[in-house]
């Protein structure tokens, strides 16, 4: 077995990612205390092709080397908007037409595996803060709420892990319809 080499990869441009066709989807992030946190979330963001970072409230945002540290440039070639609420970010992706899920444990809550994201629909996906979740002001807001399966003690694991376990569940399911 032998590794292969960045080159051979065949990554695209900056440009290229740019104009490529994008994952239905944007994060909202929620009041995320760590700006390594959210450097994770562009990078991973950046894998799997989301549409969209939003930062709201005390959310860091670029250029910050913190997030620079963990993003690996990937704040340079995910778009991202910054809202000083999240209640008026949620209410700009309602009225431009998305889904809006929190990913949270909350009474109702569908669970990751069983959630079926339908091709041609527009999700916004509210991660929260580092040690309160997503505020209950924004989940209010949402049309649901999805929750990871656990099996441990902790019943929680880091906000951007979380990010990266929705969103490749998400680009799995629809990779083909994007």
């Amino acid at each position: 077995m032998r590794k292969i080499t960045n080159e051979e990869l065949g990554r695209p441009s900056a440009e290229e990612f740019a104009a490529m066709e994008k994952m239905p989807v944007t994060v909202v992030l929620d009041n995320v205390r760590s700006a390594q946190n959210v450097g994770a979330f562009f990078r991973t963001a950046d894998a799997f092709a989301a549409e969209h970072i939003v930062l709201c409230g005390i959310t860091a945002v670029p250029p910050s080397r913190d997030i620079h540290k963990t993003a690996l440039g990937a704040e340079l070639t995910v778009p991202w908007s910054h809202y000083a609420t999240t209640g008026e970010c949620l209410a700009r992706l309602r009225a431009g037409g998305c889904e809006i899920y929190a990913v949270e444990q909350v009474e109702g809550a569908v669970m990751l595996d069983a959630f079926r994201p339908r091709p041609g629909v527009k999700y916004a996906l509210v991660f929260g803060n580092e040690v309160d979740g997503v505020g209950q002001e924004a989940v209010d807001m949402c049309d649901g709420a999805i929750e990871i399966p656990q099996s441990g003690t902790k019943h929680s694991i880091n906000v951007s892990v979380a990010g990266g376990v929705v969103l490749w569940n998400f680009f799995s399911r629809l990779r083909g319809g994007f």
